[in-house]
């Protein structure tokens, strides 16, 4: 394996890099500048490696950014939202709790603003459609599990009977979205607090009409 038989001069060059720092530097870079405006050069200075490391270790530069937003995925600040649907006993709840750790989440200036599924494909090249798809997907994949939840809740006789699920999905979704492109703007913890418990307080029950 190439790496080995290297001087002292070229330790941690290229084999013996840590691979899970290299790649959380590279989810931050992608997530402060998004796909296309990293390029491969960027990426390994931040990295720390070479490019053959990058190459050999991750693939090619739309490889190593789809592990990235992975990576993010299982970060708390990509996981929340999944561990609020697996936690929360309420839709209601659900809810209340994404849109609360989003504002606190998204507008925290220990890393880049907002949320990297959402700003990451932001002007892409044509020639990266496939990168803007694939976010695209992962965003799409989010809404259908909402829905799902919400649907579950009428069932269950929280939300009311003519309360449309689908449309109260997409709504929170155009919320979270917002909030995430207003973090990115300078927007506080506080103001999208405050955002988010305006947004909630939409939210359709039983006995209202």
């Amino acid at each position: 394996m190439w790496g080995m038989g290297h001087t002292g001069a070229t330790r941690g060059r290229p084999r013996s890099f840590d691979r899970d720092a290299a790649l959380t530097a590279a989810v931050r870079l992608f997530w402060e500048r998004g796909y296309g405006a990293t390029s491969v050069g960027e990426l390994t200075e931040a990295m720390g490696i070479r490019p053959a490391s990058l190459y050999a270790a991750f693939g090619d530069k739309r490889s190593l950014f789809e592990e990235s937003v992975l990576a993010y995925g299982r970060m708390p600040a990509g996981a929340f939202m999944g561990k609020a649907l697996e936690e929360e006993p309420t839709a209601y709840g659900v809810f209340a709790r994404i849109l609360r750790e989003a504002a606190r989440i998204y507008a925290d200036p220990t890393h880049p603003a907002g949320c990297l599924t959402i700003t990451a494909a932001t002007n892409v090249a044509p020639q990266d459609a496939e990168v803007g798809a694939f976010l695209r997907e992962l965003r799409n994949a989010n809404l259908v599990a909402w829905e799902s939840r919400l649907r579950t809740a009428q069932r269950e006789g929280e939300l009311p009977e003519d309360a449309n699920p689908q449309v109260l999905a997409g709504y929170f979704a155009a919320v979270i979205q917002g909030m995430s492109q207003r973090s990115c703007d300078g927007a506080d913890t506080a103001e999208l607090a405050e955002v988010a418990e305006l947004a909630l307080a939409a939210w359709p029950r039983p006995g209202q009409g």
